[in-house]
């Protein structure tokens, strides 16, 4: 599974705050905004924090995403 804060870029446009701007807002550095950007894990702590400095909910930043299925060539048949 993974983590996509899609949402959270979303909400940044929609409000139009540039990322300078939601770093300083909610105190989180340029290289936790950076791991955002590229999908990568951060800490629980560092969402609530931006969940409380933007006034939302977690959904509203982020969504889990199921492991994609595995395509019919792809599959190992453990038949014989």
């Amino acid at each position: 599974m993974a983590v996509s804060y899609k949402r959270l870029f979303k909400m940044l446009i929609d409000k139009d705050i540039k990322k300078m701007d939601f770093c300083e807002k909610t105190g989180i550095s340029y290289s936790t905004f950076r791991k955002l950007t590229h999908g990568e894990n951060v800490q629980v702590g560092i969402l609530e924090t931006i969940c409380l400095k933007m006034d939302c909910q977690l959904s509203d930043i982020a969504e889990i995403l199921p492991d994609p299925e595995p395509s019919p060539e792809n599959r190992t048949d453990e038949r014989v």
